[in-house]
């Protein structure tokens, strides 16, 4: 299967183990200030040492389909984005590791870009090689790594030196109408669900509707049927709602319809670029009201408008392919219009082929433009009701934090912007564990069912 650079263009610690403490962080010392991002010594000192006691948690990483093969080794520093080395080194205490299925096979420039009969195996295969991802690393390296089914489990490990899986889903394409799924994955310890991704599927809306999947904005109007009685039996199970890329209907139904409160995994405010993938005030507002938390996600798109030069190259792309010019420029970061979708599949690749390398030569949002975006996100709900996510191996990353071995900088830039270690102990994850704790407590018995 062939997957694109750039797909979502377009469309966080202890040691391991006490015993290599001193050495590990000794490691991690040397490698930031041979390559630190320019902040004074004392600020990286005191985030270097507040590292050591925060409980960290970054809420969402994608599992790469080929980790733990050779080459992308669980327990090597290895070229990816995330493994258990750079985790040590970075003192993340753990992760949503996203179990995710999407048609891959629609992927890339030369790919079919209309559905087949084949697209929902696709995707149920890629969440079965997922978890077995995830299962092999809690086998292989059990004084390493283990799952967190629960928050206290979470905690706990965190005072053990393990580095600690929380277990997310995303997209309930792959699922259909099966809502008993849901059961079976909450058994085998998924404790997130988000409903959307690129494209309307049968439970919600999508931010991003997919022409090429014959989609049309707010083709449900938000949830449909299966999609409420799942918001529901979510709240049952004791499973986290994630609304990250539900459309505004469908998320404000889940506002409406959820007893407990609802997080958005891997967001930015609308205010940063303004795209429908984004949230607006009044979505954040919601989110808040729940009593649940937007987790500000590290992805240069989000966070930073689309270069001049960068805008000038894609409408240079349109005027080639007989495209008029995008209305709005930041629109290129959204699936393409239904006069693309009609194309033969030829002229399809060779458009994309061409837009992912402009997007690809995009300069990267810096620190500075995810510390603007979180200080937005914290004066429009508070300080409780922010996060932290870095949408690792999905395009996610800035300069300064490229890799989970880096997310020292980002409480660097948290402390340089005057937040307190109080607070930066709630946006790296005691937000995310009280809005846990909250929807672990409200969870019925399955007799009571």
């Amino acid at each position: 299967m062939t997957k694109p650079r750039s797909k979502k263009a377009l469309f966080i610690g202890l040691p391991l183990a006490l015993a290599i403490s001193a050495g590990a962080g000794f490691a991690a010392w040397d490698y930031w200030y041979r390559d630190n991002p320019g902040y004074p010594a004392k600020v990286l000192k005191q985030a270097d040492e507040l590292q050591d006691r925060l409980l960290s948690f970054d809420s969402h990483i994608t599992v790469p389909l080929d980790f733990g093969t050779a080459g992308n080794e669980v327990d090597k520093d290895g070229s990816g984005q995330f493994d258990l080395a750079k985790a040590n080194r970075g003192r993340l205490s753990g992760a949503a590791l996203t179990i995710f299925g999407w048609p891959e096979m629609w992927n890339g420039p030369n790919a079919p870009h209309k559905p087949t009969d084949g697209f929902v195996e696709e995707a149920r295969n890629q969440q079965e090689v997922r978890y077995k991802i995830i299962s092999g690393m809690v086998r292989d390296f059990p004084n390493q790594v283990a799952i967190a089914y629960t928050p206290d489990d979470f905690r706990r490990l965190h005072g053990e030196g393990k580095f600690a899986i929380f277990i997310s889903m995303l997209n309930a394409y792959p699922l259909g109408n099966d809502l008993n799924l849901l059961d079976t994955w909450a058994v085998r310890g998924m404790r997130m669900f988000g409903f959307s991704y690129i494209g309307n599927n049968q439970w919600s809306d999508s931010s991003r509707p997919l022409p090429f999947f014959n989609d049309s904005p707010d083709a449900l109007n938000g949830l449909s049927d299966v999609g409420k009685q799942a918001v529901h039996r979510l709240n049952d199970l004791g499973v986290i709602i994630d609304v990250s890329q539900m459309s505004t209907k469908a998320l404000e139904q889940v506002a409406q319809l959820s007893r407990t409160p609802m997080v958005a995994s891997h967001s930015a405010p609308r205010a940063s670029v303004d795209i429908p993938r984004n949230l607006s005030d009044k979505e954040m507002q919601l989110i808040k009201q729940s009593g649940g938390v937007v987790q500000v996600v590290g992805f240069s798109a989000y966070l930073r408008p689309l270069t001049q030069a960068t805008q000038d190259k894609l409408n240079a792309l349109r005027a080639r392919f007989d495209l008029p010019p995008l209305p709005n420029l930041a629109m290129a970061l959204m699936p393409g219009d239904p006069i693309i979708a009609a194309w033969p599949e030829q002229k399809f690749g060779q458009y994309a082929g061409q837009l992912y390398g402009i997007l690809d030569e995009e300069p990267k949002a810096s620190l500075k433009d995810l510390g603007d975006a979180i200080d937005y996100t914290v004066r429009k709900i508070g300080i409780d009701h922010v996060g932290i996510a870095s949408d690792f191996n999905e395009g996610g990353g800035v300069k300064g934090w490229e890799n989970v071995g880096e997310i020292r900088n980002v409480t660097a830039e948290l402390l340089q912007r005057g937040y307190s270690e109080a607070d930066i102990a709630k946006l790296w994850g005691g937000n995310f564990l009280r809005v846990w704790d909250q929807v672990q407590k409200s969870a019925k018995p399955v007799a009571s069912r």
